[in-house]
C-alpha cells in the first residue's frame, strides 16, 4: 500500500477544484492510496479502518473473503472512510480516465461525510488515530489477560447495535438555549401524560399557565410556577427525584447500562473490561450512520460522479468506456435492490420535481392528471433541494418521503415474487405487484433498523437485569438469543431476562385422507398471532416461559 503518484494527486486536486465550483464542500486536506485486490481483501473486514483493533473474527473473514475471490475474481475501483483527513483506497491498475470518474465518486462520498447531520458526532474527531490508541490498549490488555480479551469483545459485539445512536445526535444538534428545564419537560412529558393521563385541554391550560406565571416574572417564573404546583401536589418532588435517578441510568443505552451499573464490571479486579467494552460501543457510535445512510450515500456519490464527469473534457474518446463502468454500477436491477441506482435515480427525480415546483400545495391539490403532467413552475431551485436533503436524511426518511407510485412507474419498477414451478423444479421469478407502496414497502424492510430494546428499572436490581424488546412487527432472531443472553449474563454479572414477542405455532388438525389411505395431518397457519415470552439466563442456562397477555 503507497500514497498515489504525483500525476494522479495532480489529476484528484483538479476534480476538487470542479466539484467545489459546482456546490459541494468538503475539507481541503485528504489521503489517497494505491492497493492491490490482496490489500482489500484484508482491510475490508477492518470496514478499511487499517488501525482498527484486531480480532479473530477479521481474520475469519479475510480468508472466506480470499477463497471468494479465488472462486470469483472481482476488481473493486475504489474504498473511502470517513476519517480526519478523509482516506481513500484505489485500485493499483486504474487508467487515468477512470481515477477521474472515480475521484468524482470519492468525493462526493467525502462531502456527504462532512455535511450530513446524522455524521455530525464524526466531524470533530480523526477515527484513525483513535483506532490506533485502541488497538495498543487492546494488545496491551491481551498480552496480560490472553483470550479473556477475545471473550469480552465478542459479548460486547453481540450488543453493539443497541447504542444510544440518536441519544448521541440529539445532545449535539438539540441547542441548551432551546432546551427547557429537566422539571419542566418531566411535567408536561412524563408527569401530565403517563402519570397523571390528563386530558388535553387541561394539559394546555398547564402550558398557559406556565406562561403567565413567566410572562409576569422572566427571571423566576418557573419557580414560582412550580412552588405552587408542589402546595397543590405533595408528592411532585419525590416523583420527580425518582425520574432523575431512573434517566441518569441510559436505559436504552444497553451497552452503556452495563458499563455503568454491572457490580461485576466495576469491581477493581474486573475494571480493564469496561475499557474493552466502551471500545467495542465506540466503534459502533462511528458506524452507525453509515448503516443509516447506504441508499442515498451511494446515490448522492453516483449522482454526481456522473453529472460532472459528463461535463468535464478529460472525458473525450472514451464515452463508450464510461458508459459501460457506469452502467455496470448504476444499472437498476430487475430483481433485487442496488443502492447506487435506486438512490441516483432518487436523486435525480427529486431534482426534476423541485425544479418544476411540484413539491408545492398548488401542485399537490392538482387533480387533473395532464396538468400535473405539465406543470412546471422552472423554479431553479432544484440543486439545492437535494442539497439539503443530502444534509438532513436518512435511508429511512429518504424512501418514505420520495419513493412513491410516480416513480415506481417512471422506472418500470416493481416487487418481485419467487415460486417453485412444478414441471421443470427450478424456481421462478414473478410480477408479484407494482404499487408504489408495495415497493417501498420492501425497501424499507433491507434497510438497517435493529431491535428497540430497553432496561426495565422497576423490575431490575443488583442481582437480574430485566430487558424489555419492544415489538414492532419484527421477531428477534431465536437462534441468536441464548448465546447473547450468556455474553449478557457474564458482563452483568447475574441473571438476565428478555421479554419479546413470537409468533404463536402452527396448529395440527387431522382431516380424514383417501378412502384406503391414513390419515393426514394438515398444518393450520393462524394470521400472524403473536405472544409475549420471558426468556431468562441463569448460570449458563437459558428458560423460556409463555407470559400472560
Amino acid at each position: 500500500m503507497e500514497l498515489i503518484s504525483q500525476h494522479t494527486k495532480k489529476i484528484m486536486e483538479g476534480c476538487k477544484r470542479r466539484a467545489r465550483d459546482e456546490g459541494l464542500s468538503f475539507q481541503d486536506e485528504s489521503l489517497e492510496y494505491i492497493v492491490t485486490n490482496r490489500d482489500l481483501i484484508e482491510l475490508s473486514p477492518k470496514v478499511m479502518i487499517p488501525t482498527l483493533y484486531d480480532y479473530w473474527v477479521h481474520d475469519v473473514k479475510v480468508l472466506s473473503e480470499k477463497g471468494q475471490y479465488e472462486l470469483y475474481p472481482s476488481n473493486p475501483y475504489e474504498t473511502v472512510i470517513n476519517t480526519r483527513p478523509a482516506i481513500s483506497f484505489y485500485n493499483d491498475n486504474n487508467p487515468d480516465w477512470l481515477n477521474v470518474m472515480i475521484f468524482y465518486h470519492v468525493i462526493a462520498h467525502i462531502d456527504f461525510f462532512q455535511n450530513n447531520h446524522f455524521f455530525k458526532h464524526t466531524w470533530d474527531d480523526d477515527f484513525a488515530g483513535q483506532a490506533l490508541s485502541d488497538k495498543r490498549l487492546i494488545a496491551s490488555y491481551r498480552s496480560k489477560y490472553g483470550r479473556w480479551v477475545d471473550y469480552i469483545i465478542e459479548f460486547s459485539r453481540g450488543v453493539d447495535n443497541l447504542v444510544g445512536y440518536y441519544d448521541c445526535l440529539s445532545n449535539l444538534n438539540f441547542s441548551k438555549k432551546l432546551n427547557p428545564s429537566d422539571m419542566v419537560n418531566y411535567y408536561f412529558d412524563v408527569f401530565l401524560q403517563k402519570i397523571s393521563k390528563v386530558p388535553i385541554t387541561e394539559y394546555m391550560k398547564e402550558i398557559e399557565s406556565l406562561n403567565s406565571y413567566v410572562k409576569k416574572d422572566p427571571k423566576n417564573g418557573e419557580v414560582n410556577f412550580f412552588s405552587d404546583l408542589k402546595k397543590k401536589i405533595p408528592e411532585f418532588d419525590a416523583l420527580y427525584e425518582k425520574h432523575v435517578k431512573s434517566k441518569k441510568l441510559h436505559k436504552q443505552d444497553l451497552m452503556l447500562f452495563i458499563m455503568e451499573n454491572s457490580m461485576f464490571l466495576n469491581m477493581e479486579k474486573n475494571k480493564w473490561m469496561k475499557e474493552v467494552i466502551s471500545v467495542v460501543r465506540s466503534t459502533s457510535l462511528y458506524f452507525q450512520p453509515q448503516i443509516r445512510t447506504k441508499i442515498l450515500n451511494e446515490g448522492w456519490a453516483s449522482y454526481w460522479h456522473e453529472t460532472l464527469f459528463m461535463q468535464d473534457d478529460r472525458i473525450k474518446g472514451h464515452e463508450v468506456d464510461f458508459a459501460r463502468v457506469n452502467a455496470n454500477v448504476t444499472s437498476m436491477p430487475r430483481v433485487g435492490l442496488n443502492p447506487y441506482a435506486l438512490g441516483m435515480r432518487l436523486f435525480y427525480y427529486i431534482e426534476d420535481k423541485a425544479e418544476k415546483g411540484k413539491f408545492t400545495y398548488d401542485f399537490l391539490k392538482l387533480k387533473n392528471a395532464e396538468k400535473r403532467k405539465k406543470y412546471d413552475k422552472k423554479t431553479g431551485k432544484g440543486r439545492d433541494y437535494i442539497f439539503e436533503i443530502r444534509e438532513n436524511f436518512s435511508d429511512t426518511m429518504f424512501i418514505s418521503s420520495f419513493l412513491d407510485q410516480e416513480f415506481v412507474n417512471k422506472n418500470r419498477l416493481f416487487v418481485s415474487g419467487k415460486r417453485m414451478h412444478k414441471k421443470r423444479n427450478v424456481w421462478q421469478y414473478y410480477v408479484k405487484s407494482r404499487d408504489g407502496y408495495e415497493y417501498q414497502k420492501m425497501v424499507q424492510n433491507s434497510l438497517y433498523h435493529p431491535p428497540s430494546v430497553s432496561v426495565d428499572l422497576d423490575k431490575t436490581d443488583k442481582d437480574t437485569l430485566y430487558i424489555n424488546h419492544l415489538f414492532e412487527d419484527k421477531p428477534l432472531v431465536a437462534e441468536y438469543i441464548p448465546n447473547t443472553l450468556i455474553g449478557i449474563e457474564y458482563l452483568w454479572g447475574g441473571k438476565v431476562s428478555l421479554e419479546t414477542s413470537e409468533l404463536t405455532p402452527k396448529k395440527h388438525v387431522q382431516r380424514q385422507g383417501y378412502m384406503f389411505g391414513p390419515p393426514v395431518t394438515e398444518e393450520i397457519e393462524p394470521k400472524n398471532k403473536w405472544r409475549r415470552v420471558l426468556y431468562t439466563m441463569e448460570d449458563k442456562k437459558i428458560k423460556k416461559e409463555i407470559l400472560k397477555a
